[in-house]
């Protein structure tokens, strides 16, 4: 690589697209639990969350990488004993991660136990919380795996904490710290147990010291970005930059990171830093060798997103998640999902699933500003949302708004046809 080169923006957006498992059509056949494996593997985990409009947001980044899949292929990974290979920790967020980066999270479960936790401090601060943490670990060593819904709570008083009762507060503890894990999910409701019931074996728990567990994660998060600006590795793993900066330099300074230019949407040349593994891509991506060739709906929580404000340098597009606006604030929607075609973002739906009818209600669809809604738009997008819709047990398609109208239309006459 010439020192002097700047690379084109398809160059980039196509290293950042294959890097997150997002530029090559779905492979022919079944989906295997071992290819999705892989794709959180090549990722670095999964977010994992709570709202349901239609499948929860893990299982949506899944489908956005491998297509059609079974997604009880995915809990198996995480919750079946003797076929364990995720478990749930803080990694961006709350996450899927594979076992093999177990042993980097030892720092921080380290780092919950021994730091004043300003979230939990006041609870702390009370003279009956060790006494229930201690309470709530001798039930789980004495019964088993336990939800919080498992402890009695008798108070009605209102408060913080969400309402939280003591035993959940302490479960979240005594999680945060690496003395339980989750177990399974009962209707999504967390089962925790001791780690040493949970944790498979053949994990390795030799712990690394602070700095090397550091390089692991930002060398893993610069692979699993692609390319990006320098202080933005660090949000991948949801680090400060100015914790992760030094090492970063580190990083750069031993080759292990790689500086590069990159013209960007605003036809500046700009710093960019790329992982050695994915220099030779990159090269590949600008002599049109790694093409995007994916037409598929991203979660709001897609890891594509993690790094801040590279969806508006890349790509002119400024991803928003809305669910926790009132109504009347919301300019999209209440959870969009970006429509990826090619190496472009080029539109955003907000659906609701209506599992007894197995209708996909799309509530509003849009296209960005200038994106042309032709024939071969519409047919890839159709492609994808059928594949969305058998994802999801949904047999009819309902678009109630369309910007430009004219796509809604042709969208909903293709999937009728289909």
């Amino acid at each position: 690589m010439n020192r002097t080169t700047v690379f084109p923006l398809r160059a980039v957006r196509a290293v950042a697209l294959h890097a997150q498992g997002l530029s090559a059509p779905d492979a022919p056949g079944e989906v295997t639990g071992d290819a999705i494996y892989e794709a959180i593997a090549r990722i670095g985990c999964v977010q994992i969350d709570t709202l349901q409009v239609v499948r929860r947001s893990q299982y949506v980044a899944l489908w956005s990488r491998v297509g059609n899949y079974d997604p009880a292929e995915l809990d198996r990974l995480a919750y079946e004993a003797g076929e364990r290979r995720l478990f749930e920790y803080w990694f961006h967020a709350a996450c899927l991660i594979p076992l093999t980066t177990y042993r980097y999270m030892i720092a921080r479960m380290h780092h919950h136990g021994n730091r004043e936790d300003a979230w939990h401090a006041q609870w702390l601060a009370q003279e009956d919380s060790a006494a229930i943490i201690q309470g709530v670990m001798d039930r789980v060593r004495q019964e088993g795996g336990l939800r919080a819904a498992d402890f009695e709570h008798k108070s009605k008083e209102g408060g913080s904490w969400w309402d939280w009762k003591p035993a959940k507060l302490a479960l979240e503890r005594l999680y945060n710290w690496g003395e339980l894990m989750i177990e399974d999910r009962a209707n999504f409701q967390r089962v925790y147990n001791l780690r040493e019931r949970v944790l498979p074996e053949w994990v390795d728990t030799s712990e690394p010291g602070p700095e090397e567990t550091m390089r692991h994660l930002l060398a893993l998060s610069a692979r699993a970005l692609g390319v990006c600006q320098a202080g933005q590795v660090a949000d991948y793993t949801h680090t400060k930059r100015t914790v992760a900066r030094p090492v970063t330099e580190a990083l750069l300074a031993e080759g292990v990171l790689v500086e590069v230019k990159a013209r960007l949407g605003d036809g500046e040349a700009h710093d960019l830093i790329v992982h050695k593994d994915n220099v030779r891509l990159l090269e590949q991506a600008a002599d049109g060798a790694l093409p995007a060739e994916r037409t598929t709906f991203l979660s709001p929580f897609d890891n594509l997103f993690w790094a801040q404000g590279r969806d508006a340098q890349f790509w002119g597009f400024r991803q928003v998640l809305e669910a926790y606006k009132p109504a009347k604030q919301r300019e999209w929607g209440y959870f969009c999902l970006p429509i990826l075609h090619g190496e472009r973002l080029v539109g955003r739906f907000d659906p609701k699933l209506e599992r007894k009818t197995g209708t996909l209600r799309l509530k509003a669809l849009y296209l960005e500003p200038g994106v042309d809604p032709d024939e071969e738009l519409v047919s890839a997008v159709a492609g994808a949302m059928g594949d969305f819709m058998a994802f999801h047990e949904a047999s009819t398609l309902a678009i109630e708004g369309s910007d430009p109208a004219g796509f809604g239309a042709k969208l909903e006459k293709r999937i009728g046809r289909g």
